[in-house]
């Protein structure tokens, strides 16, 4: 199966993990701190804390900025549910403000829905392209309110040539299996505050500062979100590589919009000159006239052997949500999810793949069924 998106594995990975596992220390050693400084590189910022998974990072940022029940985030709908629930698990209240077509939210539409209440914007890099971040930065600025940008699909993407990474005041990444880089599953926090940067390094670890020899105090309530040296190991291998992927990724997606232009069946999403994404999804919208085939459309693909998906099911439709937020009218997130399919775009694929999925896709569509009384 030709999956949408697909983890990139070769020796020095593997001889990467192997070293850590013959080594004195599976966990709390060098590897996860030389981990950290290097993706602070990378990224361009001064602070960067590796935990076992985005939503523990997540979690962690919203612990350590306090957010509680009185509290209000703003946040998308088109995401998955982690970015979400981890608001809810801090004790804050999620509100969902409507997106554009290209996935991420509408900073248009953020103001109307700042209350006294609101305590930050939560964000998401949809697919890899960067929010409009001027824009909900001028809105942090103008309230008084957080900024953290989810950017689990993004490690990579830049704007102008500067890393996301750099635009808000915290800003998760993943390293689950199928992202840019992997530590099979793992998640990241980078930001230019020493303080926030502190209190998750706290929080990751059981809320306990270690003093001198075997003294140690629990200054606050913590937990066990730790990442092992033999995954942060991985991910600093890597790492040394993520611009090779995202190159790859790049000349995948370069091939879609040349060959998907002016099609019949589908719009892509564009990028602007100044943004490069990495890619992490390449996802096409559906005409209207097929929203009632796409699960005939998804079917007949996985028959052929190509692994779609779609991204994602509008958080605020999950039974949850009903019933914690009551019915919430976002009409451009559901239209999108009527509408999105994501096709395969990773760095294992050769052009050859690409060209097998354009062919094998036109080739359904033709025969696709059109919906009647749009």
């Amino acid at each position: 199966m030709l999956s949408y998106s697909r983890q990139s594995i070769d020796q020095s990975d593997i001889d990467a993990a192997i070293a850590v596992m013959q080594s004195s220390h599976l966990t709390q050693g060098k590897e996860t701190k030389e981990f950290e400084a290097a993706l602070a590189n990378y990224i361009g910022v001064e602070y960067v804390s590796v935990l076992n998974s985005a939503t523990s990072a997540l979690l962690s940022t919203y612990l350590a900025y306090e957010f509680t029940e009185n509290d209000e985030v703003i946040t998308t709908p088109n995401s998955f549910v982690a970015t979400t629930n981890m608001i809810v698990a801090s004790g804050a209240k999620p509100v969902f403000v409507d997106i554009k077509y290209d996935g991420n939210i509408n900073p248009e539409k953020i103001e109307a829905c700042i209350t006294p209440k609101t305590k930050a914007i939560v964000s998401v890099d949809y697919a890899g392209k960067p929010v409009e971040v001027q824009k909900i930065q001028s809105l942090c600025q103008k309230y008084n309110l957080i900024f953290i940008s989810d950017s689990s699909h993004a490690l990579g993407s830049s704007i102008d040539g500067v890393k996301v990474g750099n635009f808000a005041d915290a800003t998760i990444f993943s390293f689950h299996a199928i992202k840019p880089i992997t530590t099979f599953e793992g998640g990241a926090v980078a930001t230019n505050d020493r303080a926030l940067y502190q209190k998750i390094e706290h929080i990751k670890s059981h809320g306990v500062v270690k003093k001198s020899l075997w003294n140690s105090d629990m200054v606050s309530l913590g937990y066990n979100f730790r990442l092992s040296d033999v995954a942060a190991a991985v991910g600093k291998s890597q790492l040394k590589r993520i611009d090779s992927f995202i190159a790859q990724r790049e000349k995948i997606a370069t091939y879609y919009d040349e060959v998907f232009q002016n099609n019949p069946y589908f719009t892509t999403i564009a990028l602007d000159k100044n943004i490069q994404s990495s890619r992490h999804l390449y996802p096409i919208l559906l005409d209207r006239s097929l929203h009632c085939a796409k699960e005939e459309i998804y079917r007949s693909l996985h028959q052929k052997g190509i692994g779609v998906q779609v991204h994602y099911k509008p958080i605020h439709t999950n039974s949850y949500y009903k019933n914690l937020l009551g019915e919430q009218n976002l009409p451009v997130a559901i239209d999108f999810y009527k509408s999105e399919l994501s096709l395969p775009c990773h760095q294992q694929m050769s052009i050859d793949d690409a060209k097998f999925v354009t062919n094998s896709l036109f080739e359904i569509l033709s025969k696709g069924r059109v919906c009647k009384n749009l």
